[in-house]
């Protein structure tokens, strides 16, 4: 069964080829590698001894798909593919709007002229905005407060939309949390390009040496110590969520949560990263970002009961695997 896995070379991207690799299926990955590594796919063969075929295309190029879909027999599609900071959405939401919206618009086009209706889009815990109550449940009402989030929001619309007017579509909307971690083999992991816009990257890259303190964002929310809450998941929990979602049969579109439903602050991040790996973290308090909201952590129940889905990997996992994938490669993929 050959799946399409567009951003595969991306961080969530290149861990889901690997899970998806040891499950037997056959890999087609699409990826213009603006915020990835191609070695990162490289790395995945090696570990699952099976071979990727890749394309270096960006998904708004309608020909380069068209292209995939006329040589593979495509049978599902994962889309990772887009723009991902919430920080950096605020200052260039065109950008934004362009890339993650038309990409998603001519994929869909181009699913539906080869008939291919199985699609898992990989949605955000943005899609909430600022949470009424936590933790978050599906049925939750959904706002967002930055362009990244109004994206996916608008995405999901679209394959709501899309599944109304037609009942053969299959789609999976899996709005995950904050993931970090990485695979155990230390051989793949989050790699951004330049400063870090998410947490763990830019504590791992304190204790490498490479950045000299961690920021953390505010210290006067309505939290136990202050600093926002968040829902942090292990990146192989993740992908085998999105197994879960291409397995589950249905038609229509279901909305899935996934994340552990435990809330971690900034501060229990950076504590629990020092414990697990002996290192020290030097970090200083700074003003809120734009668009970040005090606590989101999620309800996970409904991907457990018909996925079959739950998180297995604690904190101190995550840290331990993401110091692991960082201490083998202090400089990224590119030694």
């Amino acid at each position: 069964m050959e799946i399409l896995v567009t951003g595969g070379a991306g961080y969530i991207g290149s861990h889901t080829c690997l899970e998806l690799l040891r499950e037997g299926y056959d890999v087609v990955v699409i990826d213009n590698l603006s915020n990835s590594h191609k070695i990162a796919l490289d790395r995945v063969e090696k570990l699952a001894e099976k071979t990727i075929t890749f394309y270096e295309a960006d998904v708004m190029d309608k020909a380069a798909l068209e292209n995939i879909f006329t040589n593979h027999h495509i049978q599902a599609v994962i889309h990772f593919a887009g723009l991902k900071a919430v920080g950096e959405s605020v200052e260039k939401p065109l950008s934004y709007y362009k890339n993650n919206l038309i990409s998603s618009l001519v994929l869909f086009e181009v699913m539906q002229q080869y008939a291919v209706k199985k699609l898992v889009f990989s949605s955000s815990a943005t899609v909430y905005g600022v949470p009424e109550n936590t933790p978050i449940t599906e049925e939750a009402p959904r706002a967002t407060t930055n362009p990244y989030g109004a994206t996916k929001l608008i995405i999901e619309q679209m394959l709501e939309d899309i599944a109304a007017s037609d009942s053969s579509w299959q789609i999976s909307l899996l709005r995950y949390f904050n993931p970090i971690g990485a695979d155990i083999s230390g051989l793949i992991g989050e790699d951004p390009n330049g400063i870090p816009n998410n947490l763990m990257p830019y504590i791992t890259q304190v204790a490498a040496g490479r950045l000299e303190e961690v920021n953390v964002y505010g210290q006067d929310y309505e939290t136990h110590d202050g600093t926002g809450i968040r829902d942090y998941i292990h990146v192989v929990d993740l992908a085998k969520g999105h197994l879960k979602a291409l397995q589950y049969s249905y038609y229509g579109v279901e909305a899935f949560n996934l994340g552990t439903g435990i809330g971690s602050s900034v501060l229990d991040v950076i504590s629990t990263f020092e414990k697990a790996t002996g290192t020290q973290i030097k970090h200083k308090i700074v003003n809120r970002r734009p668009g970040d909201v005090a606590k989101c952590y999620a309800d996970s129940s409904k991907a457990q009961k018909l996925l079959g889905w739950t998180a297995e990997k604690t904190l101190y996992n995550m840290c331990k695997d993401s110091w692991e994938w960082q201490s083998r490669n202090p400089n990224g993929y590119l030694k």
